[in-house]
């Protein structure tokens, strides 16, 4: 029997205002994630992706967002629940994340140095020289040539493709049983982008870790993940093993992604697109939420919400249309 590394159950996340009135980013996602497993979170901008991950790893303290139902349920532990001294514990060690904006989350005032051994120190038993080798030797696996003088650099002294191997050494430098990449690849052109991907699935072969890999890019789903979530305004509207998701794609929202990405050869000079755009938080759809954009959209779809029901082997769909 396979064993779960990660459950989120019916995790509900809000962002309150000055006036205490809050809006629901996040409504009721439930998931599991597999020792070993790379799953793929994917949706437009606004979908929830990167609030579900930041949810996860407890890194809403210093936003207007707060977790205000569910568990997320790690190696057996409930974060939701843990004390501060346990979640610093378990973040950066046992669980890593990798952002969007390598940029914009190195220190700009620190050496690279600095970064990486204050990290691994906090998680391990190393001297600080010991340390260093580590970061060191992390750095070379990532692909940075030269990893001494790389070390001695600010951030701004590399490119945005080194940037982000340093973020993933970073990430990878305590040997994390779940590493979290939200949008690993944005703003990097398409070779650096594949080789980033490419060493992230050898990293991952290796150690055995299991990846929650948060896009918008379906190439990289199909190229990565053996399992697919489809986020839709805060809620799940889709999850399948990669194969059934892009052969038999059930909801029509995923159906529109799919049809969206352009196809080598197909002759198309228009791609099709979903009209529309995600919905304000402040002012969410009655019924389900695709229904104002969805051209199968009934009176029922515009009145009642439908829930996420098995609809297949390993596949589970909300649509009205499906039940």
């Amino acid at each position: 029997m396979s064993e779960k590394l990660l459950k989120v159950k019916d995790l509900r996340t809000e962002f309150f205002s000055s006036k205490k009135s809050s809006v629901v980013a996040i409504d009721g996602v439930s998931f599991e994630l597999e020792k070993g497993e790379i799953v793929g979170l994917v949706g437009e901008s606004g979908c929830g992706k990167s609030v579900t991950s930041l949810s996860i790893m407890q890194l809403l303290k210093d936003t207007p967002g707060k977790v205000t139902n569910g568990e997320v349920i790690f190696e057996g532990k409930n974060l939701l629940t843990a004390t501060k001294k346990e979640i610093l514990d378990i973040r950066g060690g046992r669980m890593s994340m990798i952002f969007q904006e390598p940029m914009s989350s190195l220190n700009p005032s620190m050496r690279i140095d600095k970064q990486m051994i204050e990290g691994i120190r906090l998680h391990t038993d190393l001297s600080k020289e010991q340390a260093r080798e580590r970061a060191a030797k992390i750095l070379s696996q990532v692909g940075i040539p030269d990893p001494q003088r790389v070390l001695k650099n600010y951030p701004h002294q590399l490119s945005g493709g080194m940037s982000q191997r340093v973020m993933i050494a970073m990430a990878m430098s305590c040997d994390p049983q779940l590493l979290i990449a939200d949008e690993p690849t944005t703003a990097l052109d398409v070779t650096i982008q594949a080789q980033i991907l490419e060493l992230m699935k050898k990293i991952q072969k290796e150690q055995g870790m299991s990846i929650l890999l948060i896009t918008h890019d379906l190439g990289v789903v199909a190229e990565m993940c053996s399992r697919v979530i489809v986020m839709y305004a805060g809620k799940i509207v889709e999850e399948a093993p990669v194969k059934i998701l892009f052969g038999n794609p059930t909801h029509p929202y995923t159906q529109g992604l799919i049809a969206s990405v352009p196809k080598l050869g197909s002759g198309v000079k228009v791609l099709p697109s979903i009209p529309g755009s995600v919905p304000d938080l402040s002012s969410m759809p009655k019924g389900c939420r695709f229904a104002p954009r969805c051209k199968y959209a009934t009176d029922k779809c515009r009145e009642q919400e439908p829930e996420l029901l098995e609809v297949g082997a390993m596949q589970r769909c909300r649509c009205w249309l499906k039940q």
